[in-house]
């Protein structure tokens, strides 16, 4: 889901008013838990599933499974928490709301730094995922890759400097079309399994888990936007939670599903593949599903991408022109207007990303890292805010303990990456120490 800005008002939280539901009635929507479930689910499914099986085998081997789990049960309190805050406090400023409420303007411009400069490094890696599915069918191995990423990359930023965006239903849509091709994926590839694939079951190590586990974020980021959907909800107390539960039961057992039909089917080729989701097809189907699963690829990674470039660049201007980044780049921050010199930023910055990966002959792995590591320090963000805001030793307090010291977990198994993450946040500190500015909260 795309980043989102919305102001934040003096009325959100009077002067000396302790953070907490304002006693003013609130204003619901429309949108029902099954609803919410879909639009929660299509949050968390991102491009990275089509290739992120492979990914975490090659560091992990059979032993990449435990990661999955690991990830698909932090996903439990993770998303509980936004939930506890978006039922507690809706809001559409969701993540970065709730960061100011608890530890003030700086922190939560820190968090709107993190997600824009997270684009520009990872866009490469996604459009790299692509363009490997095509190599697959084509040929060209890197070469085709990397032409493709271009062309994805180069697109994306066209199709938004025109103002062209893809509607929210075209997103859920795409987001459909994918769980149903990993539902569809490893209920053929199931069959064609071998138990014998499991062993030897952690040939590079436990440390080799820990480093799926810090590469698997890419996949479970989006639980936070269940915080900015609370206010849309019919009954955000009731309808938030169950949407979320459903939400992560869903999630969990399509990503185990097609992990566990990635190393089952392909047993130690699952590493090396740049396109598991083809080679699970052709094993099912034969080698002609490889064409449609290559077309389904670019297809979803051009709407994430499309999406996040048109949140993001939208985000970059917000913070530019409430003074947290130069104030160059809040032209066409008013409604309806395209912010051409943030977009312009951000499509350079991937362009440099990706020719640095060329040059140095990088894998998906450490842009991605880099880009995880922005994601989590979000995370151990919003869970502390949690602490300080969901009532001392309630069960969403509790919740949110859990997941803060996974999070700070995550953040450590990250490596030398995380240094990425922090860089950025004290950035946002230094530029905001120049002076006082007004800010906007911004959230995916």
């Amino acid at each position: 889901m795309a980043p989102r800005t919305r102001p934040v008002t003096a009325a959100a939280r009077p002067p000396g008013q302790p953070a907490g539901p304002s006693s003013a009635p609130a204003a619901h929507g429309t949108l029902t838990v099954a609803q919410g479930t879909a639009l929660s689910v299509g949050a968390v499914l991102g491009t990275g599933v089509i290739t992120l099986p492979a990914l975490a085998a090659a560091v992990a081997g059979p032993a990449s499974l435990v990661a999955w789990a690991a990830l698909v049960l932090l996903s439990v309190p993770l998303a509980a928490t936004f939930a506890a805050l978006g039922a507690r406090l809706p809001d559409t400023g969701g993540v970065s709301t709730y960061v100011r409420r608890a530890f003030g303007d700086r922190a939560a411009g820190a968090i709107g730094w993190c997600f824009y400069f997270a684009i520009p490094v990872g866009a490469p890696p996604a459009a790299m995922m692509a363009g490997g599915y095509v190599a697959d069918v084509v040929g060209g191995g890197r070469a085709t890759t990397l032409v493709v990423a271009v062309v994805l990359i180069l697109g994306t930023a066209a199709m938004n400097a025109v103002g062209l965006r893809l509607s929210g239903r075209v997103q859920l849509g795409l987001a459909i079309t994918l769980a149903l091709l990993m539902l569809v994926t490893m209920t053929l590839a199931f069959p064609h399994g071998d138990p014998d694939h499991l062993a030897p079951f952690a040939p590079h190590g436990w440390g080799g888990v820990a480093t799926a586990a810090a590469l698997l974020v890419w996949g479970f980021a989006g639980w936070e936007a269940v915080a900015p959907l609370s206010a849309e909800y019919r009954n955000p107390r009731r309808d938030v939670p169950r949407a979320t539960a459903v939400a992560v039961g869903v999630v969990g057992v399509l990503y185990l599903g097609l992990a566990s039909a990635s190393v089952l089917v392909l047993g130690s080729s699952a590493g090396q593949s740049e396109a598991p989701l083809s080679d699970l097809m052709a094993v099912a189907l034969g080698e002609g599903a490889r064409v449609l699963t290559a077309v389904a690829a670019v297809m979803l990674t051009l709407g994430t991408m499309n999406a996040y470039f048109a949140g993001a660049s939208r985000l970059g201007a917000a913070l530019a022109r409430d003074g947290a980044l130069p104030r160059l780049l809040a032209r066409g921050s008013g409604p309806g207007e395209v912010p051409r010199p943030s977009l312009a930023v951000l499509t350079l910055g991937a362009g440099l990303s990706l020719v640095v990966a060329a040059v140095l002959e990088l894998g998906l792995a450490p842009l991605m890292l880099l880009t995880t590591g922005c994601f989590t320090l979000v995370y151990v963000l919003g869970t502390g805010a949690a602490l300080r805001l969901l009532p001392r030793f309630s069960p969403g307090w509790w919740t949110a303990a859990v997941a803060f010291v996974a999070a700070l977990g995550l953040l450590a198994v990250n490596g030398v990456h995380t240094l990425w993450a922090l860089g950025i946040a004290a950035a946002s500190l230094a530029y905001r120490a120049r002076g006082p500015a007004r800010v906007t909260a911004s959230s995916p």
